[in-house]
C-alpha cells in the first residue's frame, strides 16, 4: 500500500476533556498527527478516485473507522465499487493545544490538499481520472476551497493544479457547515464542532470565529462553480456530547443543505456528527445510501470527465491560435445502462483487445452468445476501460435497419455539436487522426435478419465491436462469451445485487448459483429480487424458482434451451411479486413487453385511452 504520510510528534500544554461520542478509534494517539495522502485502496483497474478529507480533530484513518475497528473505506467500500482507487487525505487540524495548531489554516491546507493530489495522480499518470469528494465536517470546507483554488489556476499560475477541478465530478458533504442558519452565523457553527472535542478557544477557534464573515466571502467564490458538480448534502439526525456534556446538533440540516443548489440533494444520515461517517457493515443504513450514491456516481463520471477534458482542450487550442491537434468526440456509451460490478470476463477482455489490436488496418471484432450472457456489459467494459485509446466512442444499436440509421444519425448529431466548423472537420478527414475511432454496434437478435455490412465504414482505420446472439456473423474476430464457469463468480454477482455478505457458507445460496449455472442476467435478477425484499431468504427464493419454473414447463414448452427457461423462471418470480402488489402495474409490464426499451411516451398511450380496455383506463386515470 502506497502512503504518503508526515508524523509530527509535539507535547500537549492544554487541558483536554474526553467526549463520550467520540469511540477509542477516532481519538488522535498522543504525539501523531497523520498527515498527507494515504492511498487506502488501489483498486481493480480503476477508473475513479475516492477522495475522503477528514475534519476539525479528525484523522485519515480514525475519522471513518468504528470503535470495533472497521473503515469503510478499506473494507466495505472496495467490495462495492471495486474499479475505485480510494484515498484518504490528512491533515493538522488538531484543537487540543494551541501548540498543536498548524500555522496552516483552512486555504492553506486547500492549497496542499491540491498539490497533494496533483503529485499523485500525475506521478500514477492519473491526471485525468474522475474524483468524487467525500468530507467530513470542515473537511468539507477545506474541499470548497480546494476547487475555488483549482479553478483560478491558469497558464502560468500553477495550471497543474485546474486539473482537479477539470476532474472532480462529484462531491458528498458529510456534516459541512456551508451557511449560518437561523440566525447563527458561520464562526459560530464551527466553534460548535470545534466544542465537540475542546472546552475553550484556542487560536484555531478564535480564527473561525474572528473571521467567519471573511470565509463567507471567500466560499461565495464557489456558487458559481458548485453546478459542475454531482452534490450531496448529507445531514446528521442525532445530537453530538461536547467535551463539557452537553449535547447540541452540530450542523443542523439548516446550514449542512444548500437549498436549490444545482445538483444537489440532501440525504439524512441517522447518527451524530462524530459518528454519520462510521459505517460497521454493509447493513448499515449510513451506509447504504452513502455507497449507493457513490455507485450512481461513478458510473457515470467517465464520460462527463471525457467530454470535459476534450472541452478543456479546444479552449486551450482557440485561446493560443493553434490548431486542434486531436479530434474528439463525447463518448455516447454514458447513455447506455450498465452495471456497476463487473465481474469474472477478464479473460473476455484481454480476447477482445487481442482482437482489436491495431496494426494499420481496420479491426473488428464480434462478440457472440447467448442472451443474458453479458455480452452488452462486457462491451460496455471495454469501451470504458480503453476510451483514452480512441479519439470518438460511438454505440450504434443494430437491432434493425431504422435503429442503425437512428443510431448514424444521433453519432453525426453528435460530431457537428462538438465539432461545428466544417473547415476543421474536413482537415481532420484528410488527416491520419481518425485511425483511433471504435464503433461499438450491440445487436439485440440475430443479426441474420439484414447484411449490416453496407452500414459499416468504408475505410482502412478504425475499430468495430459488434455484439450478437449469433456465431455465424463472419465480419471479424469472433468472441465468444459463455457462461461464469466459477461458481465464485456467480455467488459474486448474487452477493452484488443482493447486498448480502457471506455467500459462500450460505448452502441455499450456493445452491441458487448452481441452478442459475453462470448466466449473468439471471443471477442479477436474483439478487435483485432479494435486495428488493430485504427479509427474504435464499430458501424461500429458491422455492418460489422451482414453483416457476414448473409453470414455465407447462405453459410454455417451446423453450427448449436451460439459459432461456432459467432466465424465463427468475423474471417469472419477480413479476409474481409485482402482481401481489398492482395488478394494474404487472399488466402495464406485460404491456411493455411489445414496446422498443428507448423511445416510449406518454401520448403514445394516452391517445389510446377511450379504446383501451378498462383495466388501462383505468390506469391513465391514475
Amino acid at each position: 500500500m502506497r502512503r504518503l504520510l508526515d508524523f509530527r510528534s509535539k507535547k500537549s500544554k492544554t487541558k483536554t476533556f474526553s467526549n463520550p461520542s467520540v469511540s477509542s478509534a477516532s481519538a488522535e494517539p498522543a504525539g501523531a498527527v497523520a498527515q498527507g495522502l494515504q492511498v487506502v485502496a488501489e483498486g481493480t483497474n480503476p477508473t475513479v478516485d475516492i477522495v475522503a478529507v477528514h475534519g476539525l480533530n479528525g484523522h485519515c484513518e480514525k475519522t471513518w473507522t468504528t470503535s470495533d475497528g472497521v473503515n469503510w473505506l478499506r473494507d466495505l467500500l472496495p467490495g462495492d465499487l471495486p474499479n475505485a482507487r480510494v484515498l484518504s487525505w490528512g491533515y493538522d487540524a488538531n484543537t487540543h493545544s494551541c501548540s498543536r495548531v498548524s500555522c496552516q489554516y483552512l486555504f492553506d491546507h486547500a492549497r496542499t490538499l491540491v498539490s497533494d493530489l496533483c503529485l499523485e495522480r500525475q506521478t500514477t499518470q492519473t491526471a485525468k481520472r474522475p474524483i468524487i469528494f467525500v468530507a467530513h465536517s470542515l473537511g468539507g470546507i477545506i474541499v470548497k476551497s480546494a476547487l475555488i483554488h483549482s479553478d483560478a489556476a491558469r497558464r502560468g499560475a500553477l495550471e497543474e493544479h485546474r486539473s482537479i477541478k477539470l476532474s472532480t465530478y462529484g462531491v458528498m458533504f458529510m456534516g459541512t457547515p456551508h451557511q449560518g442558519g437561523s440566525g447563527v452565523a458561520l464562526g459560530k457553527l464551527m466553534v460548535n464542532i470545534a466544542s465537540v472535542f475542546v472546552a475553550a478557544d484556542n487560536r484555531l477557534l478564535q480564527h473561525l470565529e474572528r473571521d467567519s464573515e471573511w470565509l463567507q466571502q471567500q466560499l461565495g467564490q464557489y456558487g458559481p462553480i458548485s453546478g459542475d458538480f454531482v452534490t450531496k448534502f448529507a445531514f446528521e439526525e442525532y445530537p453530538t456530547p461536547t467535551a463539557l456534556g452537553k449535547s447540541i446538533m452540530v450542523v443542523p440540516r439548516a446550514s449542512a443543505v444548500v437549498p436549490g443548489a444545482v445538483n444537489g440533494e440532501p440525504i439524512a444520515i441517522h447518527a451524530d456528527h462524530i459518528n454519520m461517517v462510521k459505517f460497521g457493515s454493509k447493513s448499515d443504513p449510513g451506509y447504504k445510501t452513502v455507497s449507493g450514491h457513490m455507485r450512481l456516481m461513478a458510473g457515470n463520471a467517465g464520460d462527463t470527465i471525457g467530454g470535459r477534458w476534450d472541452t478543456e482542450a479546444k479552449v486551450n487550442a482557440v485561446h493560443s491560435n493553434e490548431p486542434i491537434k486531436t479530434f474528439t468526440v463525447q463518448s455516447s456509451v454514458s447513455e447506455v445502462l450498465r452495471v456497476q460490478h463487473f465481474v469474472g470476463r477478464e479473460d473476455d477482455i484481454v480476447k477482445i483487445c487481442e482482437a482489436l489490436q491495431y496494426d494499420g488496418l481496420r479491426k473488428t471484432a464480434v462478440v457472440h452468445g447467448l442472451g443474458g450472457m453479458g455480452k452488452t456489459q462486457l462491451a460496455l467494459a471495454y469501451a470504458q476501460r480503453h476510451r483514452e485509446e480512441y479519439s470518438a466512442v460511438f454505440w450504434v444499436n443494430i437491432k434493425d435497419v431504422d435503429t442503425l440509421k437512428q443510431g448514424y444519425a444521433a453519432a453525426a448529431k453528435r460530431i457537428s455539436r462538438d465539432h461545428p466548423s466544417l473547415v476543421q472537420l474536413r482537415a481532420v478527414a484528410e488527416g491520419s487522426d481518425l485511425d483511433e475511432a471504435i464503433e461499438v454496434l450491440p445487436g439485440r437478435n440475430d443479426t441474420g435478419t439484414f447484411d449490416i455490412r453496407p452500414f459499416l465504414p468504408e475505410v482502412d482505420h478504425g475499430t468495430i465491436l459488434i455484439t450478437t446472439r449469433s456465431s455465424q456473423l463472419e465480419l471479424g474476430s469472433p468472441v465468444a462469451v459463455k457462461k461464469l464457469q466459477k461458481i465464485e463468480h456467480s455467488l459474486e454477482i448474487l452477493s452484488h445485487t443482493s447486498r448480502r455478505d457471506g455467500l459462500s457458507s450460505d448452502p441455499y445460496a450456493r445452491e441458487l448459483a448452481e441452478t442459475l449455472d453462470g448466466l449473468p442476467l439471471a443471477l442479477a435478477t436474483a439478487g435483485a429480487y432479494l435486495h428488493l425484499l430485504g427479509s427474504f431468504s435464499f430458501a424461500e427464493y429458491l422455492r418460489l424458482y422451482k414453483a416457476s419454473w414448473f409453470r414455465l414447463q407447462q405453459d410454455t414448452p417451446q423453450l427448449l434451451s436451460y439459459e432461456d427457461r432459467a432466465l424465463y423462471t427468475t423474471w417469472g418470480v419477480s413479476l409474481d411479486h409485482v402482481k401481489k402488489q398492482s395488478e394494474l402495474a404487472a399488466k402495464l409490464l406485460q404491456l411493455w413487453a411489445y414496446f422498443d426499451n428507448q423511445d416510449v411516451w406518454f401520448e403514445l398511450l394516452q391517445e389510446c385511452q377511450q379504446d383501451g380496455p378498462d383495466w388501462f383506463s383505468e390506469l391513465m386515470q391514475d
